[in-house]
């Protein structure tokens, strides 16, 4: 076999590795979110009390980012993965054992740090993927994250229907998940730093294409957080429903952010960035009129579908923009990254505190008005979609030096 056959095996090889990551990766993102309603009533908590403390998600893993980097090139790109990976699955089981406010907290900086260096670590390998296959792929790795959560919701789904204990529930789950992104990382592409390369600083203010990038992304995690942290409780609370329908309004918002993102590779190369997150603004906004007007379940649950479907493609066209924008990937989507868990600490407390002086209802006007943001901002992706095919094509047109 040439060197040329070997090589493209390890390369698709190591797409089906990092999108198996993806996967498990939301799988534990899933199987919390559907069992916040039980986390508030076992930590006996109002509704901006717990917003407070899923603030501390973002917190951490804003935090703890920018130090994916240089753990990556310490320890090569595939050991880094496996560890990262392995603490976030093992952190699920944290949440579930907090008995108050400040233990909760605790517990959700460790989860939000272990998650946010793991989503560094295997979005740089992902677009390191990318460049060498030469064709659009992060859509549909996101796409597998989405599954993941898909499946991880579903079984919280099951388990708050069967009124299984939260603690029992995240250990298994726990469990399982570690296991199998260990088996995962044993096939991601092993990166080792040149010998004669700078290892990069711990933290680093984003660089300068990262910042709008990142404005777009800000959005689409806003209403993302949003939906996943506050759709079940906003079924049960505003709507009277029962714990496995609103537990059901989590599962169907996945449902939609997978399917998505697995078709938005066919479809951002049809008709290009710009257009497919405008397109998604509009849906967006239709899905959060839905929610806010809702006065039956079932209106709301479309209202979080649609949601899905609208910003389903949006963090991965910004991460896919930033790794192809600069020379070095992990500090580009770090950046980006950092910005967009901004968000996601921003949107947890807002919610909460919102819906604590107000209501529900209130909260998700907001969650709709910065949803309009991605038709209006989605125009700085036009630079950074001609700037990643200029990459795309000096990397087709240069050896890679790298195993």
């Amino acid at each position: 076999m040439s060197d040329v056959m070997r090589a493209g095996d390890e390369v698709r090889r190591a797409r089906y590795a990092v999108a198996a990551v993806f996967a498990v990766h939301g799988a534990v993102t899933g199987s919390f979110a559907t069992r916040v309603p039980w986390v508030q009533d076992h930590t006996s908590l109002g509704a901006g009390q717990l917003g407070f403390a899923l603030a501390f998600t973002a917190l951490g893993a804003s935090c703890a980012m920018p130090l994916a980097g240089g753990i990556t090139h310490r320890f090569g790109s595939r050991a880094a993965l496996r560890g990262l990976l392995a603490l976030w699955t093992l952190s699920l089981i944290l949440p579930s054992i907090a008995p108050n406010l400040v233990t909760l907290c605790l517990a959700m900086f460790v989860y939000g740090a272990s998650a946010g260096m793991a989503d560094v670590a295997m979005n740089a390998l992902g677009v390191e993927v990318e460049r060498r296959l030469e064709k659009s792929i992060m859509s549909g790795l996101h796409g597998m994250w989405s599954a993941g959560a898909l499946i991880g919701s579903a079984a919280g789904t099951l388990a708050a229907h069967l009124g299984t204990d939260a603690r029992v529930h995240f250990a298994l789950a726990s469990a399982v998940l570690t296991v199998l992104g260990l088996v995962a990382c044993s096939w991601v592409l092993d990166l080792q730093p040149a010998e004669d390369e700078e290892p990069p600083p711990r933290f680093a203010l984003p660089p300068r294409s990262a910042l709008l990038i990142g404005a777009v992304g800000f959005c689409a995690v806003f209403a993302e957080g949003a939906s996943l942290d506050w759709s079940a409780v906003f079924l049960r609370d505003r709507l009277d429903s029962s714990a496995g329908l609103a537990a059901a309004s989590t599962t169907g918002f996945m449902l939609t952010m997978a399917v998505a993102r697995i078709a938005g590779d066919a479809v951002v190369n049809r008709f290009g960035a710009v257009r497919t997150v405008r397109a998604g603004g509009v849906l967006a906004v239709l899905g959060g009129l839905l929610i806010v007007l809702a006065g039956h379940p079932v209106v709301a649950m479309a209202g979080f579908a649609l949601m899905g479907l609208g910003i389903a493609v949006v963090v991965p066209l910004c991460f896919a923009a930033a790794g192809h924008a600069g020379p070095n990937p992990s500090q580009a989507i770090a950046g980006v990254a950092t910005i967009t868990y901004t968000s996601g600490l921003i949107a947890p407390s807002l919610i909460g505190g919102v819906a604590q002086a107000t209501s529900l209802m209130v909260s998700f006007v907001v969650v709709t008005a910065l949803a309009c943001g991605l038709a209006v901002f989605a125009g700085v992706l036009r630079t950074a979609e001609r700037g990643g095919g200029e990459v795309s094509r000096r990397a087709a047109a240069v050896p890679d030096p790298r195993p």
